[in-house]
């Protein structure tokens, strides 16, 4: 167990900027870079942190509505580490659900701001559907997390440029890492274990960081660049239960050096707790003209 404020907790924090309803003050952290940006599911944390604060109370008759539902993100700039914040508005307040909208943004170096990623949600209380859930999915097969590949073991330069993953205790299936070693399945598929390293358990906003936490499945299609999101829709189906998550990647068309990219998120109680699909850009290799 974590004592004190868990890594993501701190890296996710908002703050409302006094005198300016919906406004909140983050810090995009050096610890939560992977290649030349702070993490998108990160970023997607932290905005829904600040629609969590606009909606987490009640208002009026309607009910407080702490949980994200579905939240879309467009990712336009890529975050730097430093100081950033967070514009939301309210959209919708109902009795089910409230929907709102957010921006993040940070200082363009000019005296200006420069928007990062733009966002619209749609806020709920998972409590109030808890165990009422239902699919025809199933969760993936691994093996026991002592089996599977740490990401602790990947190359030193590798993890110089994601600092992401020293937070993280991942454990990734054997039979989807065959990028790393330079033999790509050319499958589509990613799997793996999941934690917080710091012992933090997960919550639904902490399955925001999950849904774009693993490798992209574009190594394993034997694409080995960095894989830039353009848009990262999630839906949070339920409350996650204490202990591993449980995550799956899958792609099934790359067209124009565009892919998508589904995710599915089970918790300790084999539930599915939450899903993603993101449309991302490849770094298709040049054809071989010899």
């Amino acid at each position: 167990m974590v004592s004190g404020a868990s890594e993501f907790d701190t890296g996710s924090a908002v703050s409302a900027r006094d005198g300016e309803g919906g406004v909140y003050d983050a810090a995009l952290g050096e610890g939560w870079r992977i290649g030349g940006g702070v993490n998108g599911g990160v970023l997607l944390a932290i905005a829904g942190r600040a629609l969590a604060a606009e909606f987490g109370t009640v208002d009026g008759d309607r009910p407080a509505h702490p949980d994200p539902l579905a939240i879309s993100a467009y990712y336009l700039t890529p975050g730097a580490p430093g100081p950033a914040t967070v514009r939301t508005s309210v959209v919708r307040r109902g009795r089910a659900v409230s929907t709102g909208q957010a921006s993040l943004l940070q200082d363009d170096g000019q005296g200006g701001e420069v928007e990062r990623v733009r966002f619209l949600a749609t806020y709920g209380d998972l409590a109030s559907v808890d165990g009422d859930l239902t699919t025809s999915a199933q969760p993936p097969d691994l093996p026991p997390p002592d089996r599977c590949v740490s990401a602790a073991q990947a190359p030193p330069d590798f993890l110089k440029h994601a600092s992401l993953l020293q937070r993280l205790d991942m454990r990734l299936d054997p039979a989807t890492t065959g990028w790393a070693m330079g033999k790509p399945s050319g499958n589509g598929v990613i799997r793996g274990w999941l934690r917080m390293a710091d012992g933090r358990e997960p919550d639904p906003l902490l399955l925001l960081l999950a849904v774009d936490a693993l490798p992209p499945v574009a190594f394993e299609l034997g694409l080995p660049g960095w894989t830039p999101t353009l848009e990262l829709t999630a839906h949070v189906r339920a409350r996650p239960a204490p202990g591993w998550l449980r995550v799956n990647l899958t792609n099934r068309t790359l067209a124009g050096g565009f892919l998508e990219e589904d995710a599915e998120v089970w918790d300790s109680e084999g539930r599915l707790v939450a899903l993603s699909r993101q449309l991302a850009r490849a770094s298709v290799p040049a054809p071989d003209r010899r």
